[in-house]
Protein backbone atom coordinates (compact mmCIF):
# COMPACT_ATOMS: atom_id res chain seq x y z
CA UNK A 1 0.00 0.00 0.00
CA UNK A 2 2.46 2.70 -1.23
CA UNK A 3 0.48 5.71 0.02
CA UNK A 4 0.73 4.35 3.55
CA UNK A 5 4.33 3.14 3.54
CA UNK A 6 6.82 5.05 5.73
CA UNK A 7 9.29 7.41 4.08
CA UNK A 8 12.57 8.56 5.59
CA UNK A 9 14.59 11.72 4.94
CA UNK A 10 17.69 12.22 7.07
CA UNK A 11 16.71 11.24 10.64
CA UNK A 12 12.97 11.78 10.20
CA UNK A 13 10.55 9.02 9.18
CA UNK A 14 7.10 9.97 7.94
CA UNK A 15 4.45 7.39 8.88
CA UNK A 16 2.84 7.75 5.45
CA UNK A 17 3.22 9.79 2.25
CA UNK A 18 0.39 12.28 2.94
CA UNK A 19 1.27 15.87 3.83
CA UNK A 20 -0.93 18.81 4.77
CA UNK A 21 0.03 21.84 2.70
CA UNK A 22 0.37 25.18 4.48
CA UNK A 23 -2.96 27.02 4.51
CA UNK A 24 -2.94 30.59 5.78
CA UNK A 25 -5.68 31.37 8.29
CA UNK A 26 -4.92 35.11 8.67
CA UNK A 27 -5.89 35.01 12.33
CA UNK A 28 -2.58 35.63 14.09
CA UNK A 29 -2.00 38.83 16.02
CA UNK A 30 1.47 40.36 15.66
CA UNK A 31 2.59 37.00 14.30
CA UNK A 32 1.63 35.04 17.42
CA UNK A 33 -0.12 31.67 17.24
CA UNK A 34 -3.40 31.12 19.13
CA UNK A 35 -5.92 28.39 19.91
CA UNK A 36 -7.39 28.57 16.39
CA UNK A 37 -4.08 27.36 14.94
CA UNK A 38 -3.79 24.56 17.50
CA UNK A 39 -7.26 23.20 16.70
CA UNK A 40 -7.00 23.81 12.94
CA UNK A 41 -3.68 21.96 12.63
CA UNK A 42 -4.36 19.39 15.34
CA UNK A 43 -7.37 17.93 13.57
CA UNK A 44 -5.16 16.95 10.62
CA UNK A 45 -2.88 14.97 12.92
CA UNK A 46 -5.95 13.24 14.37
CA UNK A 47 -7.08 12.63 10.79
CA UNK A 48 -4.03 10.56 9.97
CA UNK A 49 -1.81 12.86 7.91
CA UNK A 50 1.86 11.90 8.01
CA UNK A 51 3.20 15.47 7.83
CA UNK A 52 1.40 18.62 8.99
CA UNK A 53 2.74 22.04 8.00
CA UNK A 54 1.88 25.32 9.66
CA UNK A 55 0.81 28.11 7.36
CA UNK A 56 3.37 30.44 5.80
CA UNK A 57 5.30 31.89 8.73
CA UNK A 58 7.08 35.20 8.25
CA UNK A 59 10.79 35.55 9.05
CA UNK A 60 10.38 39.29 9.71
CA UNK A 61 7.40 41.53 10.33
CA UNK A 62 7.74 43.38 7.01
CA UNK A 63 7.72 39.96 5.34
CA UNK A 64 4.13 39.22 6.34
CA UNK A 65 1.58 39.12 3.58
CA UNK A 66 -1.22 40.35 5.86
CA UNK A 67 -1.62 41.58 9.41
CA UNK A 68 -2.95 38.11 10.28
CA UNK A 69 0.08 36.06 9.23
CA UNK A 70 2.03 33.85 11.61
CA UNK A 71 5.62 34.82 12.38
CA UNK A 72 8.84 33.57 13.92
CA UNK A 73 10.84 36.78 13.81
CA UNK A 74 11.22 37.05 17.58
CA UNK A 75 11.86 34.57 20.38
CA UNK A 76 8.58 35.33 22.12
CA UNK A 77 6.76 33.58 19.27
CA UNK A 78 8.46 30.25 19.97
CA UNK A 79 6.32 29.17 22.95
CA UNK A 80 2.99 29.21 21.11
CA UNK A 81 4.45 27.43 18.10
CA UNK A 82 5.98 24.82 20.41
CA UNK A 83 2.54 24.04 21.86
CA UNK A 84 1.30 23.18 18.37
CA UNK A 85 4.37 21.05 17.59
CA UNK A 86 3.97 19.07 20.78
CA UNK A 87 0.39 18.16 19.98
CA UNK A 88 1.16 17.17 16.38
CA UNK A 89 4.08 15.01 17.45
CA UNK A 90 2.14 13.41 20.31
CA UNK A 91 -0.51 12.32 17.81
CA UNK A 92 2.04 10.62 15.58
CA UNK A 93 2.35 13.21 12.83
CA UNK A 94 5.61 14.78 11.70
CA UNK A 95 5.44 18.52 12.36
CA UNK A 96 6.62 21.14 9.89
CA UNK A 97 6.91 24.91 9.54
CA UNK A 98 6.91 26.80 6.27
CA UNK A 99 9.06 29.92 6.49
CA UNK A 100 8.52 32.72 4.03
CA UNK A 101 8.84 36.37 3.16
CA UNK A 102 6.19 38.09 1.06
CA UNK A 103 8.46 40.68 -0.56
CA UNK A 104 6.34 42.81 -2.90
CA UNK A 105 3.20 40.84 -1.94
CA UNK A 106 3.34 42.24 1.61
CA UNK A 107 0.91 44.75 3.11
CA UNK A 108 -2.11 43.01 1.65
CA UNK A 109 -5.63 42.72 3.01
CA UNK A 110 -6.95 39.36 4.14
CA UNK A 111 -8.93 37.49 1.43
CA UNK A 112 -12.30 38.32 2.99
CA UNK A 113 -11.29 41.98 3.07
CA UNK A 114 -10.56 41.98 -0.66
CA UNK A 115 -6.95 40.77 -1.22
CA UNK A 116 -6.07 44.32 -2.17
CA UNK A 117 -3.39 46.62 -0.73
CA UNK A 118 -3.79 47.79 2.87
CA UNK A 119 -4.58 51.53 2.94
CA UNK A 120 -6.01 54.25 5.17
CA UNK A 121 -9.42 52.59 5.15
CA UNK A 122 -7.91 49.66 7.04
CA UNK A 123 -6.59 52.04 9.68
CA UNK A 124 -10.10 53.39 10.21
CA UNK A 125 -11.88 50.01 10.14
CA UNK A 126 -9.38 47.70 11.84
CA UNK A 127 -6.54 49.80 13.16
CA UNK A 128 -4.23 48.13 10.65
CA UNK A 129 -1.79 50.35 8.77
CA UNK A 130 0.13 49.59 5.57
CA UNK A 131 3.87 49.04 5.72
CA UNK A 132 6.80 49.41 3.35
CA UNK A 133 7.61 46.39 1.21
CA UNK A 134 10.92 45.27 -0.25
CA UNK A 135 11.66 43.25 -3.38
CA UNK A 136 14.52 42.34 -5.73
CA UNK A 137 13.43 45.16 -8.05
CA UNK A 138 11.06 48.10 -7.83
CA UNK A 139 8.35 46.24 -9.75
CA UNK A 140 4.88 46.46 -8.14
CA UNK A 141 2.66 43.41 -7.86
CA UNK A 142 -0.06 45.06 -9.92
CA UNK A 143 -1.33 48.33 -11.33
CA UNK A 144 -2.78 49.58 -8.04
CA UNK A 145 -0.10 48.23 -5.73
CA UNK A 146 2.58 50.14 -3.91
CA UNK A 147 5.98 50.13 -5.61
CA UNK A 148 8.38 48.09 -3.47
CA UNK A 149 11.80 49.33 -2.47
CA UNK A 150 14.58 47.59 -4.36
CA UNK A 151 16.66 45.63 -1.88
CA UNK A 152 20.19 46.76 -1.14
CA UNK A 153 22.95 44.35 -0.19
CA UNK A 154 22.25 45.27 3.43
CA UNK A 155 18.59 44.32 2.96
CA UNK A 156 19.58 41.00 1.42
CA UNK A 157 21.95 40.30 4.30
CA UNK A 158 19.23 41.19 6.82
CA UNK A 159 16.71 38.82 5.22
CA UNK A 160 19.26 36.00 5.05
CA UNK A 161 19.94 36.52 8.75
CA UNK A 162 16.18 36.51 9.40
CA UNK A 163 15.87 33.10 7.71
CA UNK A 164 18.87 31.87 9.71
CA UNK A 165 17.38 33.07 13.01
CA UNK A 166 13.87 31.83 12.24
CA UNK A 167 15.21 28.38 11.39
CA UNK A 168 16.78 28.26 14.84
CA UNK A 169 13.41 29.15 16.36
CA UNK A 170 11.66 26.42 14.35
CA UNK A 171 14.10 23.91 15.83
CA UNK A 172 13.71 25.28 19.36
CA UNK A 173 9.94 24.99 19.00
CA UNK A 174 10.36 21.26 18.37
CA UNK A 175 9.42 20.94 14.69
CA UNK A 176 10.80 18.11 12.55
CA UNK A 177 10.73 19.64 9.05
CA UNK A 178 11.34 23.12 7.70
CA UNK A 179 10.08 24.29 4.30
CA UNK A 180 10.95 27.54 2.53
CA UNK A 181 8.08 29.22 0.71
CA UNK A 182 9.91 29.97 -2.53
CA UNK A 183 6.85 29.81 -4.80
CA UNK A 184 3.65 31.67 -5.70
CA UNK A 185 5.24 35.09 -6.10
CA UNK A 186 6.80 35.31 -2.64
CA UNK A 187 10.21 36.91 -2.18
CA UNK A 188 12.46 33.99 -3.12
CA UNK A 189 10.35 33.40 -6.26
CA UNK A 190 10.60 37.11 -7.04
CA UNK A 191 14.38 36.73 -7.14
CA UNK A 192 14.55 33.76 -9.49
CA UNK A 193 11.80 34.80 -11.93
CA UNK A 194 12.94 37.09 -14.77
CA UNK A 195 9.51 38.73 -14.67
CA UNK A 196 10.21 40.33 -11.29
CA UNK A 197 13.99 40.45 -11.05
CA UNK A 198 15.45 43.26 -13.17
CA UNK A 199 18.70 43.57 -11.22
CA UNK A 200 22.06 43.81 -12.95
CA UNK A 201 24.21 42.92 -9.94
CA UNK A 202 25.24 39.49 -8.64
CA UNK A 203 21.61 38.72 -7.66
CA UNK A 204 20.18 39.40 -11.12
CA UNK A 205 20.89 39.16 -14.80
CA UNK A 206 21.24 35.58 -16.02
CA UNK A 207 19.69 32.50 -14.42
CA UNK A 208 22.66 31.84 -12.16
CA UNK A 209 22.46 35.34 -10.76
CA UNK A 210 18.72 35.14 -10.19
CA UNK A 211 19.09 31.76 -8.45
CA UNK A 212 21.73 33.06 -6.07
CA UNK A 213 19.36 34.34 -3.38
CA UNK A 214 17.46 31.03 -3.16
CA UNK A 215 20.72 29.12 -2.78
CA UNK A 216 21.96 31.54 -0.13
CA UNK A 217 18.69 31.14 1.79
CA UNK A 218 19.17 27.37 1.81
CA UNK A 219 22.78 27.65 2.97
CA UNK A 220 21.88 30.21 5.65
CA UNK A 221 19.18 27.94 7.04
CA UNK A 222 21.51 24.96 7.11
CA UNK A 223 23.82 26.94 9.40
CA UNK A 224 21.26 26.73 12.23
CA UNK A 225 18.86 23.96 11.13
CA UNK A 226 20.05 20.58 12.48
CA UNK A 227 21.73 18.21 10.06
CA UNK A 228 19.39 15.39 11.02
CA UNK A 229 16.24 17.34 10.07
CA UNK A 230 14.95 17.60 6.48
CA UNK A 231 14.78 20.88 4.58
CA UNK A 232 12.10 21.32 1.88
CA UNK A 233 11.71 24.07 -0.72
CA UNK A 234 8.36 24.86 -2.32
CA UNK A 235 9.04 26.10 -5.84
CA UNK A 236 6.87 27.34 -8.68
CA UNK A 237 8.18 25.02 -11.37
CA UNK A 238 6.84 27.32 -14.09
CA UNK A 239 5.42 30.84 -14.07
CA UNK A 240 2.88 29.90 -16.77
CA UNK A 241 3.93 33.16 -18.44
CA UNK A 242 5.74 33.67 -21.75
CA UNK A 243 9.24 34.91 -21.00
CA UNK A 244 9.05 33.77 -17.39
CA UNK A 245 10.58 31.00 -15.31
CA UNK A 246 10.33 27.57 -16.93
CA UNK A 247 10.58 23.93 -15.89
CA UNK A 248 14.12 23.49 -17.20
CA UNK A 249 15.15 26.43 -15.01
CA UNK A 250 13.67 24.73 -11.96
CA UNK A 251 15.60 21.54 -12.69
CA UNK A 252 18.85 23.51 -12.47
CA UNK A 253 17.72 25.36 -9.33
CA UNK A 254 16.74 22.06 -7.71
CA UNK A 255 20.18 20.62 -8.42
CA UNK A 256 21.77 23.65 -6.74
CA UNK A 257 19.42 23.44 -3.78
CA UNK A 258 20.26 19.77 -3.33
CA UNK A 259 23.94 20.69 -3.11
CA UNK A 260 23.03 23.38 -0.55
CA UNK A 261 21.38 20.85 1.76
CA UNK A 262 17.77 20.70 0.52
CA UNK A 263 16.15 17.25 0.67
CA UNK A 264 12.83 17.60 -1.16
CA UNK A 265 11.20 19.93 -3.68
CA UNK A 266 7.53 20.70 -3.06
CA UNK A 267 6.41 21.22 -6.66
CA UNK A 268 3.75 23.83 -7.37
CA UNK A 269 3.39 26.32 -10.23
CA UNK A 270 2.39 29.90 -11.00
CA UNK A 271 1.55 32.75 -8.65
CA UNK A 272 4.01 35.35 -9.93
CA UNK A 273 1.16 37.80 -10.50
CA UNK A 274 0.06 37.39 -14.10
CA UNK A 275 -3.52 38.17 -13.18
CA UNK A 276 -2.52 41.56 -11.76
CA UNK A 277 -0.24 42.78 -14.54
CA UNK A 278 -1.38 43.54 -18.08
CA UNK A 279 2.20 43.29 -19.41
CA UNK A 280 2.31 39.55 -18.72
CA UNK A 281 0.95 37.02 -21.21
CA UNK A 282 -0.22 34.08 -19.14
CA UNK A 283 -0.49 30.64 -20.70
CA UNK A 284 -3.57 28.55 -20.09
CA UNK A 285 -3.27 25.75 -17.55
CA UNK A 286 -5.01 22.48 -18.41
CA UNK A 287 -6.68 22.01 -15.04
CA UNK A 288 -7.46 18.45 -14.02
CA UNK A 289 -6.91 16.27 -11.00
CA UNK A 290 -3.17 15.88 -10.46
CA UNK A 291 -2.29 18.34 -13.24
CA UNK A 292 0.93 19.35 -11.46
CA UNK A 293 2.21 15.82 -10.87
CA UNK A 294 4.23 15.73 -14.14
CA UNK A 295 6.27 18.71 -12.92
CA UNK A 296 7.19 16.86 -9.74
CA UNK A 297 8.00 13.71 -11.70
CA UNK A 298 10.39 15.61 -13.97
CA UNK A 299 12.12 17.29 -11.01
CA UNK A 300 12.52 13.94 -9.26
CA UNK A 301 14.05 12.31 -12.31
CA UNK A 302 16.24 15.07 -13.73
CA UNK A 303 17.42 16.74 -10.52
CA UNK A 304 17.62 13.41 -8.67
CA UNK A 305 15.93 14.80 -5.60
CA UNK A 306 12.85 13.75 -3.64
CA UNK A 307 9.67 15.46 -4.84
CA UNK A 308 6.20 16.17 -3.49
CA UNK A 309 3.16 16.50 -5.77
CA UNK A 310 0.48 19.04 -4.95
CA UNK A 311 -2.70 20.59 -6.29
CA UNK A 312 -6.11 19.25 -7.28
CA UNK A 313 -5.65 15.92 -5.54
CA UNK A 314 -8.67 14.28 -3.95
CA UNK A 315 -8.96 10.70 -5.26
CA UNK A 316 -6.95 8.24 -3.13
CA UNK A 317 -6.39 6.06 -6.19
CA UNK A 318 -4.68 8.94 -8.02
CA UNK A 319 -2.47 9.72 -5.05
CA UNK A 320 -1.68 6.04 -4.55
CA UNK A 321 -0.73 5.57 -8.21
CA UNK A 322 1.59 8.61 -8.17
CA UNK A 323 3.53 7.06 -5.29
CA UNK A 324 3.41 3.50 -6.64
CA UNK A 325 4.66 4.56 -10.08
CA UNK A 326 7.57 6.46 -8.58
CA UNK A 327 6.40 9.80 -9.94
CA UNK A 328 6.56 11.47 -6.52
CA UNK A 329 7.69 10.57 -3.03
CA UNK A 330 4.89 12.35 -1.17
CA UNK A 331 1.59 14.06 -1.96
CA UNK A 332 0.26 17.18 -0.27
CA UNK A 333 -3.39 18.15 0.05
CA UNK A 334 -4.88 21.43 1.25
CA UNK A 335 -8.48 22.42 0.54
CA UNK A 336 -9.56 18.79 0.28
CA UNK A 337 -8.44 18.40 3.89
CA UNK A 338 -10.33 21.52 4.94
CA UNK A 339 -13.44 19.82 3.58
CA UNK A 340 -12.52 16.47 5.14
CA UNK A 341 -9.73 16.48 7.77
CA UNK A 342 -10.09 12.68 7.99
CA UNK A 343 -9.23 12.18 4.31
CA UNK A 344 -6.16 10.02 5.08
CA UNK A 345 -8.21 7.71 7.30
CA UNK A 346 -10.99 7.40 4.74
CA UNK A 347 -8.37 6.82 2.02
CA UNK A 348 -6.90 3.94 4.01
CA UNK A 349 -10.33 2.30 4.13
CA UNK A 350 -11.19 2.92 0.49
CA UNK A 351 -7.84 1.43 -0.58
CA UNK A 352 -8.44 -1.66 1.55
CA UNK A 353 -5.74 -0.90 4.10
CA UNK A 354 -8.01 -0.44 7.13
CA UNK A 355 -10.99 -2.75 7.46
CA UNK A 356 -11.75 -2.35 11.17
CA UNK A 357 -10.96 1.32 11.93
CA UNK A 358 -7.66 0.30 13.49
CA UNK A 359 -5.92 3.26 11.82
CA UNK A 360 -8.12 5.66 13.74
CA UNK A 361 -7.29 6.90 17.21
CA UNK A 362 -8.84 4.33 19.57
CA UNK A 363 -11.06 7.02 21.06
CA UNK A 364 -12.69 7.27 17.62
CA UNK A 365 -12.06 3.87 16.10
CA UNK A 366 -13.61 1.89 18.95
CA UNK A 367 -16.93 3.69 18.48
CA UNK A 368 -16.88 3.54 14.70
CA UNK A 369 -16.01 -0.14 14.56
CA UNK A 370 -18.74 -0.96 17.06
CA UNK A 371 -21.27 0.95 14.97
CA UNK A 372 -20.08 -0.76 11.76
CA UNK A 373 -20.48 -4.23 13.26
CA UNK A 374 -24.05 -3.39 14.26
CA UNK A 375 -24.84 -1.94 10.84
CA UNK A 376 -23.45 -5.05 9.15
CA UNK A 377 -25.32 -7.37 11.50
CA UNK A 378 -28.65 -5.65 10.85
CA UNK A 379 -27.95 -4.97 7.16
CA UNK A 380 -28.79 -1.31 7.68
CA UNK A 381 -26.49 -0.06 4.91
Amino acid sequence: MPLFTPFTLRDVTFPNRIAVSPMSQYLARDGYVNDWHLVHLGRFALGGAGLVFTEATAVEDRGRRTHGDLGLWEDGQIEGMARVARFLNEQGAVSGVQLGHAGRKASERRPWHGETPVNNEDIELRGEAPWEMIAPSAVPYGAHWQEPTEMTQADIDDVLQAFRDSARRVDEAGYDVLEVYAAHGFLVHQFYSPLTNKRQDAYGGDRNGRMRFALEVARAIRETWPGGKPLFFRLSVTDWVDGGWETEDTVELAKGLKSAGVDLIDCSTGGIGAGHNDSFTPRRMALAQGFQLPFAERLKQEAEIAAMGVGFLWDPEVAQAAIADGKVDMVALARELLDNPNWPLHASRSLGKDKDYSFWKPQFGWWLNKRQRLIDKLSLR
